[in-house]
């Protein structure tokens, strides 16, 4: 559900904003701006997609083991 708001904003940023994403983006363009500052689940969320990628699982799995490796070659 959206909710409609009135903002104010500077003459000149808001022909920024116009020439930038046009009229009918404005509030999309806004709310991506804005969501990540406001809802708390935008890290949640990427740390899913981020265990949720095999690949680059297995590409820090292999980078934390030589990590260890390294630390277990030095001298105490």
């Amino acid at each position: 559900m959206h909710k409609k708001m009135t903002i104010s904003l500077d003459e000149t940023v808001y022909d920024g904003l116009y020439r930038t994403v046009g009229r009918r983006h404005m509030s999309q363009y806004i709310e991506g701006l804005l969501r990540p500052h406001v809802l708390d689940t935008a890290l949640d969320d990427g740390y899913k997609a981020m265990a949720a990628d095999q690949e680059r699982e297995t590409e820090a799995q292999a980078w934390c083991n030589a990590l260890l490796a390294d630390m277990a070659d030095e001298a105490r």
